[in-house]
């Protein structure tokens, strides 16, 4: 039953304001489409956002990929158990500091990306399309802006 000091309005106010529920739902919604689209190279769309993150002349420490991706590092290191299962990254000593582990992105998990990196653009531009009431762009920048 509802009760008289949280009215039906405050229900509907935070339904159609509310932009955790938002983003929430259309993170939910994109991740489950990239997971879709990504399952035929063995890869989630949180892996492939790991992996593209190593793709760099130098490899990165934990802590720069777990800043990036907005995890923290426990649960950056159980996510790349599996990757260092499947020899798509190497998890190093780095040479500067021995107390510290740099992620290694190995040829198999470039190859990995080689492939699903066409696949992932074009659910991209696929995506970019359903926007019609602002560009994706604008959409990036704003949630940029959030970040």
């Amino acid at each position: 039953m509802m009760r008289p000091d949280l009215p039906l309005e405050v229900t509907r106010e935070v339904r159609d304001r509310c932009l955790c529920l938002h983003l929430q739902r259309a993170a939910r919604s994109v991740a489950r489409k990239f997971d879709e689209v990504l399952r035929p190279f063995g890869l989630t769309n949180g892996q492939f956002s790991l992996l593209i993150s190593l793709n760099r002349p130098e490899p990165p420490r934990i802590n720069d990929v777990a800043g990036l991706l907005a995890m923290d590092r426990t649960t950056l290191t159980a996510n790349l158990k599996p990757l260092q299962k499947r020899g798509l990254i190497e998890v190093r000593v780095d040479e500067k500091d021995k107390r510290g582990r740099r992620l290694v992105l190995t040829d198999s998990g470039r190859d990995v990306l080689k492939e699903a990196v066409p696949v992932w653009r074009q659910t991209h531009d696929d995506l970019d399309s359903l926007l019609k009431s602002t560009s994706p762009d604008t959409l990036r920048e704003g949630l940029i802006d959030l970040t």
